[in-house]
């Protein structure tokens, strides 16, 4: 009989014996250091989602904090929109009765969303665009163009339309 500390007694605990895997084929057995739990068997902590890890976790924790942030600023955003709104109306009708000029506000109060995205990206290609357009215009005065093709006298000529039309989407958010 062996004694109870010798190699042969203590390594029995020390392996994960063979399994067959989903094939046919057979995993050999393997040893591993005393106190290892395998991976299968670790209790999933509370709150967490099964098969994130951390790093995954952290990014969801991020972008669900950078939506609510978005969703604030638009919410900011639509207030002032209104306060103006409603600032407007008082000096416009400034003889109108109360209720006549709460109606409107209430009828804005919820707007769409998609919509209110859609303009701000619209504004935002204005934008680029403009730009564009004068860093065609500063090439072209300091010499770096000397003909402009056709889509560039085009592009130039479109400038006044550009920021008309910036300038009613600005006033329309």
């Amino acid at each position: 009989m062996e004694a109870a500390g010798s190699p042969a007694a203590t390594e029995t605990g020390k392996y994960i014996a063979s399994t067959q895997r989903p094939d046919g084929t057979w995993r050999k057995q393997r040893r591993v250091k005393e106190g290892y739990v395998p991976q299968e068997e670790v209790p999933v902590p509370e709150g967490g989602e099964p098969g994130l890890s951390k790093t995954a976790k952290r990014n969801l924790k991020r972008k669900e904090k950078r939506r609510q942030q978005q969703e604030k600023g638009e919410a900011e955003a639509l207030s002032r929109t209104l306060d103006k709104v409603s600032l407007e109306e008082t000096a416009q009708l400034p003889s109108a009765p109360q209720g006549s000029r709460a109606a409107p506000t209430a009828a804005s109060d919820q707007p769409d969303s998609a919509a209110t995205t859609e303009k701000a990206k619209k504004i935002k290609n204005l934008k680029k665009k403009l730009r564009q357009v004068e860093e065609l215009q500063q090439r072209i005065q300091a010499g770096e163009v000397s003909q402009p093709s056709k889509e560039q006298l085009e592009k130039l000529a479109r400038r006044r339309a550009l920021e008309e039309e910036l300038e009613d989407l600005e006033l329309g958010l």
